[in-house]
């Protein structure tokens, strides 16, 4: 079996205006959601809304939580690229043969102030993204590893850290090493909020910081586990998904 090719991009909006994340949300959403009717392996580059195709697939539209840290306003979008190299991310890459004046258009002009991108490749034995479902709140792990550790860090993630969240009700939905480079990795889990603050108390209390909760102390060991494969930062953020896509709970 061929692996999972997926595409990861954040999305800012500066000035602080609080409706532009809301308007790209529903553009995208509803555009997104005109292409389904299109023929598998068909697609087009058009005047304003890029590339049309049901293969390139955005399972989540997510507005990121600004408290759980990093600058506001932000939009994360997480696409599987049906068919892998030679499927969803060939067809994206087609549209840049021959740099046609259409890709410059776009109805978003504007809106957006700045986007970053990235390829990702499933590790492993990790979940297949064509499987997973909504949730109420989604985390994002963004991660450095040593030149190379990418996937022994997913290997461990998948072997350890999977039953232990697992435990504190999350769940693996994707284990990405990041293509491209060497030093990065991404995973995202579902949850719920009652989870997510669960596992926070207990991870306080394995600190000794709260003893109104029962600690788990395999949440301090993780941590030192992921040191042997980390060379930088690693930092979660909390994503609330928005309805009209797959991630978004049903």
């Amino acid at each position: 079996m061929r692996r999972g090719i997926c595409l990861l991009e954040e999305v800012e909006f500066h000035p602080m205006n609080s409706r532009r994340p809301l308007e790209y949300l529903r553009w995208l959403t509803e555009y997104k959601k005109e292409d389904e009717t299109l023929e598998p392996g068909r697609h087009v580059l058009t005047k304003g809304r890029s590339i049309r195709s049901r293969d390139i697939d955005l399972v989540g539209a997510f507005y990121a939580v600004g408290i759980t840290g990093h600058p506001q306003f932000k939009v994360v979008t997480l696409w599987d690229c049906h068919g892998g190299w030679d499927g969803g991310w060939r067809q994206m890459l087609e549209i840049y043969t021959g740099v046609k004046e259409n890709l410059f258009l776009s109805s978003v002009d504007d809106l957006r102030f700045t986007a970053y991108s990235r390829p990702l490749g499933a590790a492993p034995g990790g979940p297949a993204l064509a499987d997973a479902t909504g949730a109420e709140f989604f985390v994002l792990e963004s991660a450095r590893v040593r030149p190379g550790a990418a996937l022994d860090y997913l290997a461990a993630v998948r072997e350890e850290r999977v039953p232990l969240l697992a435990d504190h009700g999350h769940r693996p939905v994707g284990l990405y090493e990041v293509l491209l480079c060497d030093t990065e990795v991404v995973t995202v889990w579902a949850t719920d909020l009652d989870s997510h603050l669960a596992l926070q108390r207990s991870y306080d209390a394995a600190l000794g910081l709260d003893d109104e909760i029962d600690a788990d102390e395999r949440l301090l060991a993780w941590r030192k586990r992921a040191r042997e494969f980390l060379d930088g930062t690693w930092r979660e953020t909390l994503l609330s998904p928005y309805p009209g896509s797959r991630l978004a709970p049903a």
